[in-house]
């Protein structure tokens, strides 16, 4: 489960062309814990995973389940990145 979200997570950043700094700073957390939880080295706590699926633009399931990114309809779309607080 920890690597399906790490991948998750990575995959999507990567989708939206924003940097680990950007997706840190949009949700309030360190440039490092972002890179941590994307090789799968963190825990992340809920409130976390809405913060970072929130700011990704996703649900905190798509984040959650293997192949998320594959059926996600809005890595087609561009969906709009939002400021998220934790």
């Amino acid at each position: 489960m920890i690597q399906v979200l790490a991948d998750n997570i990575r995959t999507f950043r990567k989708a939206k062309g924003i940097s680990q700094e950007e997706l840190a700073d949009m949700c309030n957390l360190h440039r490092t814990y972002i890179g941590s939880v994307e090789r799968g080295e963190r825990n992340v706590t809920l409130s976390t995973l809405e913060a970072i699926a929130g700011a990704l633009g996703v649900s905190v399931p798509k984040l959650l389940t293997k192949g998320g990114v594959e059926n996600d309809s809005e890595k087609q779309n561009g969906a709009t990145l939002r400021r998220c607080n934790p």
